[in-house]
Formats: C-alpha cells, sequence, structure tokens
C-alpha cells in the first residue's frame, strides 16, 4: 500500500507556483477554541459542557492537486471549506484508514476543532487544510467530504470546486420563518425552510428541547408564536 504523509517547510515551497499555496493547515477567519472555563464572549443559547471536538466542517468548497517541479514529484492536495460560526480551530485533512479503494481514489475528510458552546450566527468562516502524497504514489483522484457535502476530484493534478447555496442566516432574526412551499420564493423577510443548512431545527414557544445539545453544526432557530425569528445560534 501507498505510504502517504505530511509534508512541511521546503517541500511546500517547491510547490508555490504563483502563490496559490500560503502555507500549512490554517483556519482563515476562524478563532481558536477557548480554553475550558474561558468566556468567549460570543456564545448565544445553551453553552453545554466544555466540549471541544474534531469533527468534520460544514462544508468544503474547493480541492486541489498541485504537483512539485523537482526530479522527485510529489502532489499537495489544498482544500477550501466553510466552517458554521467562530471558534473552530485547527482544519486538516484526514484518510478514512479502511484500506486501498478499489478504485485507486483517495478518501480524505475535512475536520477541525469545534467550539466549546454554542455560537450566533455570523456567517460561515473559511478554513484551508493540506495533505501531502509520496513520490510514485497511485493515487488517481481524491474526494474530500465534510459534514454536509463533498467534492471528488477525478484526476490528479487538477481542481475542482463546488458552491454552497444555503443560507448562513446571519441576517435571519427579525425574519418569518416558512415551511417548504409555504412561502414563494423571493418574499421578503422570509427565511425559507428550503434554503436553511441541512439538519437545522426550529424552536417555537411550546416547544420542548430533549436530548443533549452538541452539534455546532446544527443551525437553531427560536420562533416567536407568530413564526418569527428571535433568536439564531448553532449548537
Amino acid at each position: 500500500m501507498r505510504q502517504i504523509h505530511r509534508m512541511f517547510g521546503a517541500a511546500i515551497a517547491a510547490v508555490m507556483m504563483s502563490g496559490a499555496l500560503v502555507g500549512l493547515a490554517f483556519a482563515q477567519g476562524a478563532q481558536p477554541a477557548a480554553q475550558q472555563g474561558e468566556d468567549q464572549g460570543g456564545a448565544a443559547g445553551p453553552s453545554g459542557a466544555t466540549r471541544a471536538l474534531e469533527m468534520p466542517v460544514m462544508y468544503v468548497t474547493s480541492v486541489e492537486v498541485l504537483r512539485s517541479a523537482g526530479d522527485q514529484k510529489f502532489d499537495i492536495i489544498h482544500v477550501s471549506g466553510l466552517v458554521s460560526s467562530q471558534g473552530w480551530s485547527s482544519p486538516e485533512l484526514v484518510p478514512f484508514y479502511y484500506g486501498k479503494a478499489a478504485d485507486d481514489v483517495l478518501d480524505l475528510q475535512l475536520i477541525a476543532t469545534s467550539p466549546q458552546q454554542s455560537q450566533k450566527a455570523e456567517g460561515f468562516y473559511p478554513v484551508s487544510a493540506m495533505f501531502t502524497l509520496d513520490p510514485g504514489h497511485d493515487v488517481k483522484g481524491v474526494r474530500v467530504r465534510a459534514g454536509a457535502n463533498a467534492i471528488e476530484l477525478k484526476q490528479v493534478p487538477g481542481v475542482a470546486r463546488a458552491t454552497v447555496k444555503a443560507t448562513d442566516c446571519k441576517d435571519c432574526i427579525g425574519k418569518t420563518y416558512a415551511e417548504k412551499g409555504k412561502a414563494a420564493p423571493g418574499t421578503p423577510n422570509i427565511v425559507h425552510e428550503e434554503d436553511l443548512p441541512r439538519g437545522f431545527r426550529t424552536i417555537t414557544p411550546t416547544h420542548g428541547v430533549a436530548g443533549i445539545v452538541h452539534n455546532p453544526n446544527r443551525l437553531n432557530l427560536i420562533l416567536d408564536d407568530k413564526h418569527k425569528i428571535v433568536m439564531v445560534f448553532w449548537e
């Protein structure tokens, strides 16, 4: 089985052809997760216990494989994605270790350390990570998975991209929530069910919240008795 491992320093410098890569795995705009007992200052909704977890980010938006120009050619996989909120840190690409795939496609997950507390919905935040393939590898394609989507690059080197159409709900407060098919597309001041990230939940004045709050990729909409949105947060 091929050897696949991360390579740093001069190896990465060799393939920065026009500044496409800007460093090792990093989060653009994401803030480091708070330490135990630290107040993040932006938490909304139930804060729960201290629970930083490594888990898939919300979306993957691009996968690019670049090949070095040296004699011993190696490939660097550069992946960009989106996290649901502030408070995520340390994005990285992690392979599924179930053995060599029959189709020679390398399967990776884009993961990061999640926030320790619930976060206000203030927009998606970009993250980026890299992974290096040894010279002589037999990978023919790369598939990268996030929590809500996946991108497959069928040939390396190359690039593949995806467009995220779900609303990040940073402007949802004060608007009215409408279930699928209950309001015409484009209706002003309406948040349509079909436009929200999958897995969200609405909480009405008479709605309980049974279960453990442990999903920073789940959007919560607090509604009044007329379905107007009064609070929005990521668990």
